[in-house]
């Protein structure tokens, strides 16, 4: 009996870390999260006497290759969702993510990099809806921020490049909310083309702040409950897979995306 009962204690204890090690493994969004919206910039804007909106702001890295390989790449906005590729692609990938979550930088870092080649090949469109429930969660702007300076680079035809740099340019711990405008006008100093008068007014004043709200609406409303969150043609893909190239790679192809 005794042996027994601790089989079962051990499986309670297995069954709580696995509980625990899922949690660990997305963001999630808080009870209240979903009504959307949100205030761009609780950080005040550079004054009128610097001579530019991202006076101030540190310097940002350089992203990764995988944003040029798609900058011939169609983007498209419909409702609170961006789309990347042929709209006519046979096979839809729906990533989930916020802007300020590390473990959609992972994701981004990882398993994505997968998704690179099938939808320059025009095989697979991948439609975004980005988040920012974490503003909520831990306090300031970053990921409103974010999420409006994405929305404002579909318009200047670089959405993939600026969102392979927005991830590359991500702050080390969660709690720092480091989109500012400033920094994010930094940061689209490493996609070259991006800098302008339309785009730098829409990061500087918030232009997309209503389009923001919708998307976290299409968030809610989907029913995801963390991200990333990524479904390959209408099914969940498995949350294992998400952080390793090869992995993801893997579970494309069972898919039938190679």
């Amino acid at each position: 009996m005794a042996v027994h009962k601790a089989g079962h204690k051990a499986a309670r204890v297995a069954a709580a870390v696995a509980l625990i090690s899922v949690a660990a493994s997305a963001c999630g969004p808080g009870d209240d999260d979903a009504k959307g919206g949100g205030r761009v910039s609780e950080k005040p804007a550079a004054s009128s006497s610097d001579k530019s909106p991202d006076a101030g702001a540190p310097e940002a890295e350089a992203p990764s290759a995988a944003g040029a390989q798609l900058a011939d790449v169609p983007a498209s906005v419909k409702g609170g969702v961006i789309t990347v590729g042929d709209p006519k692609a046979k096979h839809t990938v729906k990533i989930y993510e916020d802007p300020r979550c590390p473990f959609c930088k992972k994701f981004e870092d990882g398993g994505a990099q997968a998704l690179v080649k099938p939808v320059a090949d025009g095989k697979v469109k991948v439609e975004y809806t980005i988040a920012s429930f974490l503003d909520n969660n831990l306090g300031g702007s970053g990921s409103v921020n974010a999420a409006n300076a994405l929305r404002a680079s579909v318009e200047a035809g670089k959405f993939p490049q600026f969102h392979a740099a927005v991830f590359a340019n991500q702050a080390a711990e969660e709690s720092d909310d480091a989109y500012t405008p400033a920094f994010l006008l930094k940061i689209a100093d490493k996609v070259e083309g991006l800098r302008g008068g339309a785009f730098d007014k829409a990061v500087t004043n918030g232009t997309y702040k209503k389009w923001v709200g919708e998307a976290m609406e299409s968030f809610s409303a989907d029913g995801v409950k963390g991200t990333p969150t990524v479904f390959i043609d209408g099914k969940k893909a498995d949350s294992g897979a998400l952080y390793e190239q090869a992995a993801f790679a893997k579970e494309l192809k069972a898919k039938g995306i190679s």
